[in-house]
Formats: structure tokens, sequence, C-alpha cells
């Protein structure tokens, strides 16, 4: 027990925390967004593959990093697109649809890959972002090497919590978005496109995947493999359950994972060879899911979430 408390007050143990949490904040904000406008986006684990290579590649082949994420961020936009037209548009099975562009994606993501290095044997490698240490605030005991020590990319998903909290619940685009979740037929009386929502809340949703794809292999790691991703994606379907589609609530469950994520590699190291470490690799799993039930027992979620919307019909 005095050995997990050692590993909990150590700035090592935090750091690795902001550190994972960092795609898992994007990937959970996205899906937020787009399941507040009523569209469920299972596409999510392929849209971070897809992000996570194309960043990659585009630095690897002579691009700046910050136009990685955007380059990534436009192409998670344009999953997000093909997905709303088959599930906003036609009205098709989100499930189904969702199920099917992590299919593709990853597929495609695969594919482009080996095209482009037909000949690697092993993963090449970019310079990712560096860490930036943040003038005084760095120099706080533990805090401050925990926090204000870390890549740009990092800062920009802890700004966004914040960010996409205010436009959901301060702006009218926020309004209009949590309308289009809940009762869309309010939102059509105003002579607003219900459509066009639901289909920008899914494309804005994408692109921030498609950002903590890209942060995996520009900024935790500098390289692409396959199956690196490895569920995180589905994690950030589970944290917004678990959030109960709130912003604030994300982070705090994101957090929770991302610390279990951090805690499993120490005590593996504590245990030894006592206990077998494919128990501590799903012990983050397993405990997020417990976590999950508790919570979604009380979660109140958005009442035109997976239901189609047709002009003239109520839903």
């Amino acid at each position: 027990m005095s050995d997990i408390l050692d590993i909990l007050l150590t700035a090592g143990f935090w750091a690795a925390t902001i550190r994972i949490v960092s795609p898992l904040i994007f990937g959970t904000l996205g899906e937020l967004i787009c399941e507040r406008a009523g569209v469920l986006n299972l596409g999510i684990e392929g849209i971070m593959t897809v992000g996570a290579m194309a960043g990659w590649m585009w630095v690897y082949q002579g691009g700046d990093l910050w136009g990685g994420i955007m380059f990534a961020a436009f192409l998670g936009a344009m999953f997000g697109l093909l997905h709303s037209g088959f599930t906003v548009y036609l009205g098709l099975s989100q499930h189904v649809t969702g199920i099917g562009i992590t299919l593709f994606a990853s597929s495609l993501s695969y594919y482009v890959y080996r095209m482009l290095l037909p000949a690697a044997t092993t993963p090449p490698k970019i310079v990712p972002f560096k860490s930036v240490a943040i003038p005084y605030l760095s120099d706080i005991p533990v805090i401050g090497e925990a926090l204000f020590t870390q890549s740009p990319l990092t800062y920009l998903a802890l700004i966004t919590v914040p960010a996409v909290w205010y436009v959901l619940y301060r702006t009218p685009v926020g309004l209009a978005v949590r309308m289009a979740g809940e009762n869309p037929m309010a939102v059509e009386a105003q002579g607003i496109d219900v459509l066009a929502v639901r289909t920008g809340a899914v494309m804005v949703g994408s692109a921030f995947m498609a950002v903590g794809g890209a942060f995996i292999t520009m900024s935790w790691f500098d390289a692409f493999y396959f199956g690196m991703i490895n569920g995180r994606g589905w994690i950030c379907v589970a944290l917004v359950i678990f959030a109960s589609w709130k912003p604030g609530k994300a982070l705090l469950g994101a957090l929770l994972f991302a610390g279990l994520e951090a805690m499993q590699v120490r005590a593996q190291q504590l245990a030894g060879a006592f206990i077998p470490y494919q128990f501590f690799l799903m012990m983050p799993y397993i405990l997020s899911i417990v976590a999950m039930i508790i919570m979604a027992r009380r979660a109140r979620y958005p009442k035109a979430l997976l239901v189609p919307f047709r002009r003239g019909e109520r839903v």
C-alpha cells in the first residue's frame, strides 16, 4: 500500500497521466459533440487511426507539425461528412454505419501506409512535438513538472474542454446543437436546418477525434504502427456515457482512466513475476466498465440520440 502511495505522490506518475489523457480528451469531446446533436459516431476508432496515420505521414513527407494536425483534422471531418451522409440525410442505422466507417477508415489507413512505404520493415520515425515548460509554473513542485511541462497539444487539449463547454452552453450555435439532439422539431420551428446542424456537429466532432489520433503519433510517440489506437476510440464512447454528455465530467472520467493506465505500468514493476502482466493490462478497462455501469444508470441521454430526423415527422 505504501508503494502505491509513493507512486501517487511522484511527478512522473501525474505527468504520464496527463500525457495519456490528452488523446482521450480530443476523442471524448468529439464523440460528445456528435451525440449532443443526436448522432452516435462509432466510426471513432477508425477516424482516430486515420488521424494518427495522416498527421504522421504529413510530417514524414516533409510537412510541419501543425500542418499535420490540420491535415488530420481535415480528413477526420471528411469521414464525419461521410458518416453524416448515411445517417443524417439517408437515416440509416448509426450503429452499422459507424462500424463500417471504423473498418473502412482503419483499412484505408493501413493500405495507404503500405502503398507509400512498401519497403518499410520497421516504423519510420519523425521529430514529434517537444515538451514546453511554462515559465515559473513549471517550477512548482510535482504539479509544475506534471502539468506545466507538456506538449503544446496537451495544453490545447486542456484548453479545449472549457472552450467546448462554453460553445455548447453559452452560444446560439451550442444551443442549436443541443436541441438537435433533444428536440429537433423545435429547432426546425425556428427556421434552422436540423440536418445541417447535425452534419456540422459530426464533422467537427470527427475532426476532434482525428486530432486525438494524431496526438499519439506526433506527440506521444514518433512513429505509426498498426493497432496503435488499441481501443481508445471505444473508451471515448464509454467516457461520454460516464460523463452524462457533459464536458467537465468527461475530463474527470478521462483522467480516471488515464490514471489507471499509468498506474498499471508501475504496478507491473511492483508485482514482478508474481502476477501475470495481462492482469494489469486489463485492469483499467475493467474498472472503467464498472464505473460506466454505475454512472450510466443515472445518465440522462439526449432524447433524439439515434433517432433519424425527417422533416414533417415528430420524434
